[in-house]
């Protein structure tokens, strides 16, 4: 495996590295070497310029560390060998996927303030001033989503926007949380104001896909700033008002069914408003690697196949309508449910999944291939390991595949997000709302993935209220395995690190059994802890709740280590 390793402050770079994209997902320069003074001559060299923002700047991120942040470390995985540091809660500044995670946002910041930089610099009076504000859009665009990562995982971060201003510096300082979100709301709304309102090639971010991160971000910065732990109503209202105006005036629509968001091709389709773009090369670093460590088996991979180890938790299991605890001891689930998602995101003993193609040995020793059914472990542990983003074979991937190098996208931003977080807004400092159009975004939702509307009737026979953990429940699993919920819990740790942190801490985490009622083609099936797994939780507190820095870059830049300070930005 060839490793590339990128110095956040201070490597700098003449041009991107050229991705090997297909033409028909984004527009693409040519492969040959070239140099910053002869490229940007034409719209379409600069609008090249910013391809490789959309992939491989953020594949040491997708690679890995991207589940092992979102997921493993918020409980949505169970790990209890592999990553154990992660899962555990204590992974420190050496930990390969802390160092990856970093340095990984830490390069589309460098690589978008270089873009910035060139246009700025290179581009030739052949390039209309509409496309060098579109193509500086994307960069920033892409800085913005960077730092959003970095500040919910590490907190106070420094915020650079030119890397040769400050290459010989030795005293750069961490930003205040909120400095940094006054930041990035700044620079979103100005983003949104640049980007046309349709893609101008396929995968590439519009002033929707701005307004969809700007709902976000409010929704954070209304918990930045929270007073006595109640969130800001002005940020509120705006992360309410990004999201209608994203789903009202985007022309984007819910896709009729949650699986076919993972059956590939999925790509670019019309609930997307931002992914990174992957194709199958052989090169490392345009292609999608993440198949390769979650599928479960060889059998359903290319010569990899290693994710057997990684499963559902115990946690996230229990999130599911229609399974439900048995005695009082809560040892036992049993049930199944009608939510599409748990199938499509995690796979069950008995289940079916035509998309993939399988190796199988047959009883009398034949070898050969069938649709994927996940096999039964009849042991006291076992694994519900992932289905999301698991494609299969070459065989069922038209453009291709081998091992780790995968064509299919990873979502950043989907329309179900913006139905959600309209929704939390609207709640916002409440328990409970009967906000007609909020619970309508909530059951639609629930209802594409084949459950009923909630059913919380106060009993007058005149309103039906949705309720902060119907919202908290629906954003776990919409999203899990999508990298989300860690990221979920920090925007929750900043008006309420009591309830953050107690959600992290009576997660149980620890190994245990799935037993089918008939193999295959289950009806429902029996989750049971493993007795004698005693690691089932983990102790989070204030001061392990953010990452920490590589301890590589502390050494290189001690003043990293100093009390943050508020951003004011030169413009």
């Amino acid at each position: 495996m060839k490793i590339y390793k990128y110095s956040w402050l201070i490597g700098l770079i003449g041009l991107f590295m050229l991705t090997n994209c297909s033409e028909d997902n984004l527009v693409r320069p040519p492969e040959d070497a070239l140099t910053d003074v002869d490229f940007y001559k034409t719209n379409e060299e600069v609008l090249a310029a910013t391809a490789p923002l959309y992939s491989r700047m953020w594949f040491d991120y997708n690679d890995k560390a991207s589940y092992s942040i979102g997921d493993l470390r918020s409980g949505i995985m169970m790990a209890p060998w592999n990553s154990r540091e992660f899962g555990a809660f204590n992974a420190n500044g050496d930990n390969s996927e802390v160092i990856a995670g970093w340095n990984a946002f830490f390069t589309v910041i460098q690589q978008s303030n270089l873009a910035i930089r060139n246009i700025n610099t290179y581009a030739t009076d052949a390039v209309s001033d509409d496309v060098k504000k579109i193509a500086i859009a994307e960069a920033r665009f892409m800085r913005a989503c960077a730092y959003r990562n970095l500040v919910l995982a590490w907190g106070p971060v420094p915020i650079i926007t030119d890397n040769i201003e400050i290459m010989n510096s030795t005293d750069v300082r961490r930003n205040t949380a909120s400095s940094i979100w006054k930041f990035l709301t700044s620079e979103m709304r100005s983003i949104a104001e640049d980007l046309p309102e349709e893609s101008y090639a396929a995968g590439r971010v519009t002033k929707y896909s701005a307004e969809g991160m700007l709902a976000r971000f409010y929704l954070s910065r209304a918990g930045v700033e929270a007073v006595g732990g109640e969130r800001n109503q002005m940020y509120l209202d705006s992360a309410k008002y990004y999201a209608q105006h994203v789903i009202e005036n985007s022309g984007k629509s819910l896709l009729e069914d949650y699986r076919s968001l993972f059956l590939y091709p999925y790509d670019n389709n019309n609930e997307s408003l931002f992914e990174l773009q992957w194709v199958y090369s052989n090169a490392w670093g345009p292609s999608n690697s993440v198949p390769a460590y979650l599928a479960y088996s060889s059998d359903i991979g290319n010569g990899d196949g290693w994710g057997g180890a990684y499963s559902a938790s115990w946690f996230v299991i229990s999130q599911y309508e229609g399974l439900n605890k048995i005695g009082t001891t809560g040892d036992t689930i049993r049930g199944a449910t009608l939510d599409t998602r748990l199938y499509n995101t995690f796979m069950l003993p008995g289940a079916h999944y035509p998309e993939i193609t399988q190796d199988y040995t047959a009883p009398d020793g034949t070898v050969g291939q069938r649709e994927c059914i996940y096999p039964n472990n009849t042991s006291d542990y076992s694994f519900a390991c992932t289905k999301k983003y698991i494609v299969g074979k070459a065989v069922d991937v038209a453009e291709g595949a081998s091992s780790q190098h995968y064509p299919n996208n990873t979502y950043m931003l989907r329309l179900a997000e913006l139905y959600l977080i309209y929704a939390e807004a609207v709640l916002g400092n409440n328990e409970q709302s009967s906000d007609a159009t909020a619970l309508e975004y909530v059951n639609k939702i629930r209802r594409r993935a084949g459950l009923n509307n909630l059913p919380n009737d106060t009993g007058d026979g005149d309103k039906t209220y949705f309720m902060t953990n119907d919202i908290f429940k629906e954003r776990i699993v919409e999203f899990a395995m999508e990298s989300m919920f860690m990221y979920d819990l920090s925007n929750i740790f900043y008006y309420d690190k009591a309830r953050a942190l107690s959600i992290l801490n009576n997660q149980d985490r620890g190994l245990f059994a799935v037993y089918p009622d008939v193999f295959p083609n289950p009806n429902s099936w029996t989750f049971v802890k493993t007795s004698w797994h005693t690691e089932r939780s983990i102790t989070a507190t204030e001061g392990n709740f953010y990452l920490p820095i590589p301890t590589a870059d502390l050494g290189g830049m001690p003043s990293l280590t100093e009390d943050p300070v508020d951003y004011y930005s030169s413009n």
